[in-house]
């Protein structure tokens, strides 16, 4: 089933529930977006702790940032 339908169908599913239950669903899928973006941003923070312990991090201005931007 391809992607674009699979995603109508669940949208159908969940246009036939009650009110209720349609209000319950976005409570549940919005839980789980804040914890997905928690949990990544998690990630990131213990990836960037890494780097920082390996001593993979730079300090330096804005422009040391661009002119190491531009290089690439």
């Amino acid at each position: 089933m391809e992607t674009p339908t699979l995603i109508n169908d669940i949208l159908q599913q969940i246009a036939d529930l009650t009110v209720e239950d349609q209000v319950l669903i976005t409570e549940i899928l919005n839980r789980r977006m804040v914890e997905l973006k928690r949990n990544q941003l998690l990630a990131r923070v213990k990836e960037a702790e890494a780097n920082y312990q390996a001593g993979r991090v730079q300090a330096g201005s804005v422009a040391d940032l661009m002119q190491l931007t531009d290089d690439d």
